[in-house]
């Protein structure tokens, strides 16, 4: 409660007086017929409220010094007993709650909070029938209280701006639950690198990461998991995972556990008899150089363009020395040469969310890193059987290589290096 109270602080802190902020959860969602998806609550709602329940809202004063007001689920004996227990308005203190309210009164209470109000925060498009309940109940007030002493909100702003700022960067207590959860991660990649074999079916090679997550504590991925064996690795978001991987192949796998909400993203590349091939080695160093001499790039004061530019010169390089690009490595990179090998970006911010929030510039300037960012870095090389002039030997070759990185004060920490990313120490580990 602590933590979600200091997360309210900062964002009130950055809220204008007289303002008012509304936080939307997440509804369930059918998956088929009377079968819903398992309920998975807003990013932004469990960051500040930590409520765990479908169908809720929470209400955030600026005035208040992070104080909040929930609606949520009545308590239903009934509806109870087929779906679990439900927290109720009336224990709203529970989760530090200053007033609680049935979700079914939130169109009527609302515009109690909305009076003398000049500026609304909420999340747009994420749940249009309360939006359009806060703005008929505005509009309705405007028209009550035009001859009265009273004012009614006139600007309407995004919270994203304010709130994924804030989230962007982690408290000590979020760096411990990540390091959890990279550690899971970790633990899984190392166990399936140990039971691959030729003949596997790639879902079986999932069901060992699954079986990882959940016995040390993590219920969910923090997104499907990429099980892409030969060819299929080269298809960046393959989550068919359902083909046979054959000896001789690599099979790239991105996959991730979710922990006490918190993602982790890890991606390996490894042989399925436990042996590169001469081919598969040339390609996998240049990549394994990449990830290494990004990784150098992520500290503070640099800024995620230079570790990209970083990504997009080894990797160019390496095509160079491979003979499947000619020409002088400047004149290449501009052209954008290695687009056909190399189509993704190094990294992307994690958090909550595996592609986590918070903004990489603005005006066309690139943000520098800070401490308690963390980033992914993920460079990859891709030749899909179609590609010309790349030697035949190259081909359906797909190779990745992914570490979660924590900005520090002084190195990059990385949060995933518990997995084995040479050759020499992957083979040792395939063969014991």
């Amino acid at each position: 409660m602590n933590e979600h109270l200091e997360r309210r602080k900062k964002l009130v802190s950055e809220m204008p007086k007289n303002s008012l902020a509304i936080i939307f959860g997440s509804n369930t969602q059918i998956r088929n017929g009377d079968v819903e998806f398992p309920f998975r609550q807003n990013s932004d709602f469990l960051y500040l409220i930590g409520f765990d329940e479908p169908n809720a809202v929470a209400i955030i004063e600026s005035d208040d010094s992070g104080e909040f007001t929930i609606f949520c689920q009545d308590k239903d004996p009934s509806k109870e007993q087929w779906e679990g227990n439900r927290m109720g308005p009336s224990n709203c203190r529970k989760i530090g709650a200053k007033f609680g309210f049935p979700i079914e009164a939130f169109s009527e209470e609302i515009s109690k909070f909305l009076i003398n109000k000049e500026r609304i925060y909420f999340q747009k498009n994420l749940n249009k029938l309360l939006e359009d309940e806060v703005n008929k109940n505005i509009t309705s007030l405007k028209k009550t209280t035009s001859r009265t002493n009273h004012f009614i909100p006139e600007e309407v702003h995004s919270i994203d701006l304010l709130l994924h700022e804030i989230r962007l960067i982690k408290t000590k207590e979020e760096i411990k639950t990540i390091k959890e959860a990279c550690e899971i991660s970790s633990a899984a990649h190392i166990r399936a690198m140990k039971n691959v074999c030729p003949k596997m079916y790639e879902y079986q090679l999932e069901a060992e990461y699954v079986h990882e997550f959940m016995k040390k504590g993590a219920r969910n991925c923090a997104y499907p998991s990429i099980v892409g064996g030969g060819k299929n690795a080269c298809i960046l978001h393959y989550s068919d995972n359902k083909d046979l991987l054959m000896d001789g192949d690599l099979v790239l796998v991105d996959a991730g556990c979710e922990f006490n909400g918190y993602a982790s993203d890890i991606t390996r590349t490894f042989p399925v008899n436990g042996k590169f091939s001469r081919a598969q080695q040339a390609v996998y160093e240049i990549v394994l150089d990449a990830n290494i001499e990004c990784i150098k790039t992520v500290k503070k004061g640099l800024t995620p363009n230079e570790t990209e530019k970083k990504a997009i010169e080894v990797i160019t390089q390496g095509l160079i020395d491979l003979k499947i690009l000619n020409g002088e490595i400047n004149e290449l990179i501009e052209n954008g040469a290695y687009r056909d090998f190399y189509m993704h970006r190094v990294g992307h911010w994690m958090g909550m969310d595996v592609h986590d929030v918070g903004s990489y510039g603005k005006n066309g300037n690139w943000r520098k890193y800070l401490p308690g960012m963390i980033t992914t870095i993920e460079p990859g090389i891709y030749f899909k059987e179609d590609l010309k002039n790349v030697p035949k030997e190259y081909l359906n070759i797909g190779i990745r290589i992914e570490d979660d990185v924590l900005v520090t004060e002084g190195d990059p920490e990385i949060l995933t290096s518990s997995v084995p990313k040479t050759i020499k120490d992957i083979e040792k580990l395939m063969s014991s």
